[in-house]
């Protein structure tokens, strides 16, 4: 009989052991593959490491939730140094630096099926508004960002969200970056550029916090002007004169406010142009000859402004 109760007592402190083991088996983390794993253990990411280091974001990366990144190589990131005159990610403005990366940053995991032909927002944003930028996807060959970033390598999986290599760092959009990326403005492009107009580009390019900075662009598609040369009877924009339309290109710009649809409202607003009529309710523009355009995109957040895509090309007094 004791030999039976010595028996079962050390059974029981074994198997009370193994029980233990597994408990702390079962508590014990298990391994992770996030997104900041994934940049501290490829070398031809370092300066991305280093840049999330010093804007604060790894924590963010390596933590819950899902994301979508942009991931630039080394080589993007010495590009974008040199062509922005930094000698090194410290010369970099940290408050500046943060809203760069987080415009590499999507919320959410978006995979490379996913993505079509249009906007998108980051998770970066527009100082006046808090509202998050823009950025402009165009999957006609490939998938390139803003026009100017391509995806390298696509679908790098992680358990918080998904990884897609650029080669490219991402700027912050300006109004311009848009109407030059996107080819439904590929007319305004050329009507703005044209050798006899001003500057539009250099003003429209002016930095956040730089008067006559922020714009609200109100953008004539590609159809817009068609439209318009037919009504005007002319052949293509060189038929239209210098001085008219500089006024008419002046007529779809608001310095000063970044106004977003939501704070449109009815009444008249000034462009650098000529009076614009606004229906907020139904999201039309009436120019001073009576001509109504309908606003057929809006929000479209740059760094600098917005842009609302229209269908009509609005026209100073005639």
């Amino acid at each position: 009989m004791k030999n039976f109760f010595k028996i079962s007592l050390i059974l029981f402190i074994t198997l009370g052991i193994v029980s233990c083991s597994d408990d702390d088996d079962s508590n014990t983390d298990p391994q992770t593959n996030t997104i900041a794993d994934f940049v501290v253990s490829n070398d031809d990411y370092s300066s991305l490491k280093a840049a999330l280091d010093k804007a604060g974001l790894t924590a963010t990366l390596a933590g819950q939730g899902e994301f979508t990144v942009f991931a630039p190589n080394n080589a993007a990131f010495a590009t974008f140094l040199s062509a922005n005159g930094f000698a090194s990610l410290d010369e970099v403005p940290t408050a500046l630096l943060t809203n760069v990366l987080l415009n590499h940053v999507v919320s959410g995991k978006v995979m490379a099926a996913d993505l079509s032909t249009g906007y998108i927002n980051s998770l970066a944003t527009e100082a006046s508004s808090g509202a998050n930028l823009s950025m402009y996807v165009n999957t006609s060959s490939g998938v390139k960002l803003n026009g100017i970033s391509t995806v390298t390598a696509a679908d790098i999986d992680a358990d918080n969200g998904v990884i897609h290599a650029v080669n490219t760092v991402i700027a912050l959009p300006s109004v311009v970056t848009f109407a030059t990326a996107d080819p439904t403005f590929s007319t305004l492009v050329a009507a703005l550029t044209r050798g006899d107009q001003p500057d539009f580009v250099g003003v429209l390019s002016t930095p956040a916090g730089t008067a006559p900075a922020p714009f609200t662009v109100f953008a004539p598609t590609n159809g817009a002007f068609v439209a318009l040369l037919a009504e005007l009877g002319a052949s293509s924009l060189n038929d239209i004169d210098g001085p008219t339309l500089t006024a008419a290109l002046n007529t779809h710009v608001i310095a000063g406010a970044n106004v977003r649809a939501a704070d449109l409202v009815d009444g008249t607003v000034t462009t650098l142009g000529a009076d614009l009529v606004v229906d907020a309710s139904n999201a039309t523009l009436t120019d001073v000859n009576e001509r109504v355009s309908n606003i057929i995109v809006v929000d479209v957040q740059a760094v600098n402004g917005v842009v609302h895509a229209i269908d009509k090309v609005l026209l100073p007094q005639l």
